[in-house]
């Protein structure tokens, strides 16, 4: 089931990058990284609140908090990046870039998680860069 979501996360984020660089003509990419982050924000609440999940706030730990925080900061300065990019690049080269993150991604889940490092793990990293470079030159 996780592969089905994983999908969807890729489709949705591939519209995503198509409907922002039409949408950002003419405004500048932090107010529209602002207009992205309120409509993410009422719909993750909404999700929270359908699902009857908003009981589990209490039981988040320091640490949690801390590294929820953390990851909402990286979110943001990402997103920022990304629109400004975006708005002055071309949506074929910008994204591919973007998309490097899992790379990056791969070769923290190594260092930092301790994750298992394989050949097909060694060999898709390789081929995604690859790929990358070659969409950007």
């Amino acid at each position: 089931m996780w592969f089905v979501f994983a999908l969807l996360s890729a489709v949705f984020a591939a519209f995503t990058s198509i409907l922002a660089k039409i949408g950002i003509q003419g405004v500048n990419s932090n107010l529209a990284t602002a207009i992205r982050t309120v409509v993410v924000v009422i719909m993750a609440w909404g999700m929270v609140f359908i699902t009857g999940a908003q009981g589990g706030i209490s039981d988040i730990s320091s640490k949690g908090w801390l590294f929820l925080v953390l990851s909402g900061l990286c979110t943001g300065f990402s997103w920022l990046c990304y629109y400004h990019a975006l708005q002055i690049g071309e949506a074929s080269k910008v994204v591919p870039i973007d998309k490097f993150s899992v790379v990056i991604t791969m070769v923290l889940a190594f260092v930092i998680l301790k994750e298992k490092f394989t050949v097909q793990t060694a060999i898709g990293g390789l081929l995604i860069t690859a790929g990358t470079f070659v969409l950007i030159l």
